[in-house]
């Protein structure tokens, strides 16, 4: 077996899974603060309210004289008592009762939620919109609290009055979401987030014209958002709450920032040598579609990949590019890092997936996207190629901007839940000048969308300390996007004499000193990224205060864009994410029936973390789990290269399961079953191998349908749709044992605890991977201890979806991939053969 086979096929599990039946119990319940003085803190809240909700009153009569713009409603704001007792939010909604839902009526609504801040003594606050027809019912609330009691002998509503501090009247500042503070002096553009109404874009517009502000045209809407945006300074903006513009949040607008060019190196003989032996793929292949600053498809090396018809644009009438950045990742994305090879040898190149373009960036004298959010150009921008071809696609999108939420680094934005609907299958529909967003989700229009981590903007001779402090940027924050970091092996200083005695930053292996990571992220439940990382090339450095972050030597070579031979330098996370995108293509390319979710997951699955790397994480896993993660979000899985991505071997199988069903059924979404995957284990061959290593690597991918509205990100406003979960079956666990040890899994999580997990040692642990929409983990064991299990569990935990108990969300099927390696490094095993015989799957024997 030591000159076995390395090129095998994944194999695809069918027809091995089966429903299990849940026993759930309830969730828990936020904590209730105990009160000492009943009476006094009751009384003293309820004369708040009649306060907050008297001063709405007496705003609108003072400052409106339209009396179409007086408000039908009053906005409040209700602060908490500490972050050990959280505000109860699902009592701060509430519409009438009717059984035909056109004719509820809103009795109050919850608009947004800011979390507390212990150092700052900031309180968590909610702003919530009252109607006027339905104001003494929510003052009963807490004259209950005075007067009533449960069943149980507790104050009647105790769970939301003991937890408020203070309820006052609401300002324009409460609605704020963005980091800092408004400008204040200036007139400048604000983004205004509108609760639904057929009235609302209405109300905005006359509120503009009747005060001589400017507004657009457009409008975004969302499943339970408008967005607008208007030109006015902020205090013209002060009377907002008290009007009957449903107003629930207040931005700054979100924009793109362009890439800085990279250094251009011209070698056009070689150009003009390769361009003659590369071997385009046929216009059916699946393509890498780019969504940056266009691609100059007149350049030898591309033309033949990009056709005419396949360059689009959302910014004037060409697609062309004139600023260099996305001809340079075109570049990387058809050729990867084997430019300089390909450039120095004489054989044929044949391709296996094409390139398409959509310019989304404008041009140094371009205006801007007249002060529209990037989510909306991004869903412009992803609908074009669609329309000209069938073909499959990965949408690479090296492109970036400093989030809004800096304060708060990880927490999704328009942007980033954009990203992550249009990846979901939520369709997009231009009517005139409305984008509409996150309808239901379609499976079968499911997108894999690669991102960028983005880039430092300092140099430091720590470089991995300021790559920890330096946040992921908007969008790589997005669950269902595949976010790519940058990693370098690049370290050779260049021979010309003015850097004598200049180094790398990095060592070979290790982080890229251009890459982000999502250390800031902290303890919240966002994601972990970068997903992976790949090459995005080094910073040179003095010794002392001089950098060179751009040098060719510490590059990748590519396409340049000032000629049709042009050869160019790409860096960072730009180069490393377009050189995922090509990787994604070739999976589509040699596995067409693999789903996007599946093509993300086998990139993810296939990552090996580097030397430097597994001591950096080693180094951590001794200071416990949470240290651990820490150093994964600086390195996300590692690095894939295209061999692991695509092929198994003797001693490495690699199982991908594609399966769906139905998380949440019936008007209370109520979980029914779990679905159970009996793997096809080569049990023999791991019984014979006795003491000797293997390691089992599980990769679970899926999409979520995301919320963009700020209400808070726990209970029923939690971002994601749904939530999955693996389990694997412990050694010597039977079936039984297994399913119930996976129902009280579930229900601890649905209650708000941490899952234990099994008695398997893994990598990561229960805790630490369930995050985002893909987890990940490994077992490093023994053959024998190994072959004692066999079954997977997937189960649901409740999203959004369950929570708010939507009705177009009821009886939806979910999907996902589930991706398992068996892996030895012993060289006499053959792992292989007998998993693809129980799949029935011929195997090649060589002679």
């Amino acid at each position: 077996m030591a000159d076995g086979r390395e090129h095998l096929s994944h194999l695809l599990v069918e027809n091995r899974t089966a429903d299990e039946d849940f026993t759930r119990r309830g969730r828990g319940n936020p904590r209730t603060r105990p009160v000492e003085d009943r009476v006094s803190h009751g009384q003293g809240r309820l004369n708040e309210l009649k306060a907050a909700l008297a001063a709405g009153m007496t705003a609108r009569e003072e400052f409106l004289t339209e009396e179409e713009l007086r408000a039908l409603g009053t906005i409040i704001t209700l602060e908490g008592t500490g972050s050990a007792y959280p505000l109860k939010l699902d009592t701060l909604q509430r519409s009438s009762r009717h059984r035909d839902p056109d004719r509820k009526k809103p009795q109050w609504l919850l608009l947004s939620v800011l979390p507390g801040d212990e150092e700052t003594a900031t309180p968590e606050r909610a702003t919530v919109w009252i109607s006027d027809e339905y104001r003494e019912q929510f003052l009963q609330l807490f004259e209950d609290y005075l007067a009533k009691e449960s069943d149980k002998g507790n104050p009647r509503n105790n769970g939301l009055v003991a937890n408020v501090a203070r309820i006052r009247s609401t300002v324009l500042l409460d609605l704020w979401q963005s980091d800092g503070s408004p400008p204040d002096a200036a007139e400048t553009w604000w983004e205004i987030w509108l609760r639904p109404s057929a009235s609302g874009p209405d109300l905005l517009r006359r509120f503009a014209e009747a005060n001589g502000l400017s507004i657009s045209q457009r409008q975004l809407r969302l499943v339970d958002r408008d967005i607008m945006w208007i030109a006015s300074t902020w205090d013209q903006l002060g009377v907002l709450p008290f009007t009957a513009i449903p107003i629930a949040e207040i931005r700054r607008p979100e924009f793109i920032d362009t890439i800085e060019d990279l250094s251009v190196e011209e070698q056009a003989e070689f150009v003009e040598d390769l361009a003659e032996r590369i071997e385009p793929a046929n216009e059916l292949q699946p393509a890498v579609c780019h969504l940056d600053t266009g691609v100059a498809r007149t350049h030898r090396l591309l033309e033949g990949s990009l056709a005419p018809q396949d360059l689009h644009t959302v910014i004037g009438s060409s697609g062309f590019d004139t600023e260099g950045h996305g001809t340079k990742m075109a570049g990387v994305a058809l050729l990867g890092t084997n430019f300089d090879s390909y450039l120095l040898r004489t054989d044929q190149v044949p391709l296996r997936h094409r390139l398409e373009s959509v310019r989304i960036l404008p041009t140094k004298s371009e205006k801007p996207h007249d002060r529209l959010t990037y989510g909306d150009v991004t869903a412009q921008a992803v609908s074009l190629p669609e329309i000209a071809s069938a073909r499959r696609r990965i949408f690479c999108m090296p492109v970036s901007t400093n989030s809004d939420t800096s304060d708060n680094p990880g927490q999704p934005t328009l942007w980033s839940s954009t990203i992550d609907a249009l990846a979901v299958g939520t369709s997009v529909v231009r009517e005139g000048d409305q984008l509409r967003l996150m309808t239901p989700p379609d499976t079968d229009a499911a997108r894999l969308i690669v991102v960028s981590a983005g880039n430092v903007q300092t140099w430091v001779a720590d470089h991995l300390a300021e790559s920890d402090s330096s946040p992921v940027r908007d969008p790589g924050q997005a669950w269902n996007a595949l976010t790519v970091g940058a990693c370098t092996d690049l370290t050779e200083t260049p021979t010309d004499p003015a850097y004598a005695g200049w180094t790398s930053l990095a060592q070979a292996g290790d982080l890229s000193p251009h890459s982000r990571t999502s250390l800031n992220y902290g303890p919240r439940p966002w994601p972990i990224k970068p997903d992976v990382v790949m090459e995005g090339g080094n910073v040179l450095h003095d010794g002392a205060s001089m950098f060179e972050p751009n040098h060719p030597t510490l590059s990748l070579r590519t396409t340049g864009h000032t000629n049709d031979q042009a050869v160019s330098s790409a860096n960072a996370t730009s180069a490393a994410t377009a050189q995922a995108a090509r990787l994604g293509a070739i999976v589509m390319a040699t596995y067409p029936e693999y789903w996007p979710e599946t093509v993300r997951a086998l990139i993810v699955h296939s990552a090996q973390w580097t030397p430097a790397m597994r001591h950096e994480l080693d180094q951590a896993r001794k200071k416990g789990l949470q240290a651990h993660q820490m150093i994964m979000r600086r390195y996300g899985w590692g690095v894939p290269t295209e061999d692991q991505v695509l092929f198994s071997s003797d001693r490495a199988v690699t199982l991908v399961v594609q399966d769906e069903f139905t998380p949440f059924e019936g008007d209370d979404f109520t979980s029914p079953s779990f679905r159970l995957h009996d793997l096809p284990w080569p049990q023999q061959v791991l019984q014979e191998m006795g003491a000797g290593p293997v390691s089992l690597r599980v990769t679970l991918s899926y999409f979520v349908e995301p919320t963009a509205s700020r209400r808070g990100w726990r209970q029923r406003y939690t971002y994601p749709s749904h939530g999955l979960r693996f389990e694997l079956q412990d050694p010597l666990e039977s079936e039984d044992e297994f399913v119930q040890r996976v129902n009280r899994e579930s229900r601890t999580e649905e209650a708000g605890g941490r899952p234990t997990g099994g008695q398997v040692s893994w990598l990561v642990g229960a805790n630490q991977r369930n995050y985002g929409s893909l987890h990940q983990d490994l077992w490093e064991t023994t053959g024998a201890e190994l072959a004692s299990t066999g079954k997977i569990a997937i189960y649901p935990v409740g999203g959004w979806w369950k929570y708010n108990k939507n009705p177009d969300r009821i009886d939806r099927p979910v999907r996902y991939s589930l991706v398992i390696s068996l892996k030895t490094p012993e060289t006499d095993v053959d792992l292989y053969t007998p998993v693809a015989t129980l799949l029935h799957v011929p195997v090649e024997i060589p002679v």
